[in-house]
């Protein structure tokens, strides 16, 4: 219980400052509101008032776990999980997306890693344009990838995942690279008097050093993977996914709905994050390198 303590403390605090801030920004309104029908609010009421509008600047606590709620579990409830006025249906759009990316992602970066590593030419030419690739703004890149995609008929889930995939490659290429540097001189040195080859060293050495730092960078490449996936969704003007309903809300002023979004994604990212950690804890324990 004494664990959960400083959890629940930060929750509460965080929903104070969310609270008082929506009564802050939402007051404008509903003086403004109140004086053109010529009413005076008390404290009280115009509390109430900032907590209730339709389309706040900021929607209270309340509020946004009011729309997941209809969006969510009274979808489900009616047997319409998957109807496109579900969040559930939306998240399904952007994971699929999101999963595609990162499993390339995931690929390409440990391909280079491992290049990078045992090629001197590409650590000198290759890490450097690796580093240069995140200075160039994810929203300038997603439609220059769609445009180019689409030229040459391919649309759909893969120019999404390509923007996914151009967002998480990078935190495993570093992980990765950290990694398989990892082992000391000293073990290097043991392995070579073992008459090791290079493949023997790479798959009983290397990699298995690697393995923190490589479960380190997942969860890194998971969460930008994500936000690819939702920054894909926004130049293609799409209909579905998670970045598609941020999009619609923006259009129509319906904050609520933005907020609801945000909510869902950041916890769909927790929850894969969470299932890495999983998978991370699982597999080193496997390897004997965590209790």
């Amino acid at each position: 219980m004494r664990s959960l303590l400083p959890i629940f403390t930060v929750v509460a605090a965080i929903f104070v400052i969310w609270y008082g801030a929506a009564v802050a920004l939402n007051t404008p309104w509903a003086k403004d509101q109140a004086k053109r029908n010529n009413v005076e609010l008390s404290f009280t009421e115009l509390v109430a008032d900032t907590w209730s509008q339709k389309k706040p600047k900021l929607p209270a606590p309340h509020q946004v776990v009011a729309e997941i709620w209809k969006t969510t579990g009274e979808m489900v409830a009616k047997g319409r999980a998957f109807s496109k006025r579900s969040l559930i249906y939306h998240s399904w759009i952007t994971l699929s997306a999101t999963m595609l990316g990162f499993v390339m992602g995931t690929g390409f970066g440990i391909l280079l890693a491992i290049g990078i590593v045992y090629n001197r030419v590409m650590d000198m030419s290759v890490m450097p344009w690796v580093i240069a690739s995140q200075t160039i703004p994810i929203l300038a890149v997603a439609p220059m990838i769609i445009v180019v995609l689409n030229a040459v008929g391919i649309s759909g889930l893969l120019p999404k995942a390509m923007i996914s995939m151009y967002l998480s490659f990078f935190p495993v290429v570093v992980g990765m690279v950290k990694g398989l540097r990892s082992p000391d001189q000293m073990q290097l040195d043991q392995m070579r008097t073992w008459n090791a080859t290079s493949g023997q060293e790479f798959w009983r050495l290397r990699l298995p050093s690697s393995m923190p730092f490589l479960f380190a960078s997942l969860k890194v490449a998971m969460a930008a993977s994500l936000v690819g996936a939702i920054v894909g969704e926004l130049p293609t003007g799409a209909v579905a996914g998670l970045g598609a309903r941020l999009l619609a809300g923006s259009y129509y002023g319906q904050t609520i709905q933005i907020w609801s979004a945000l909510i869902m994604a950041a916890a769909l990212a927790a929850a894969l994050v969470a299932l890495i950690g999983l998978i991370q804890r699982m597999t080193l324990k496997k390897m004997g390198m965590v209790q």
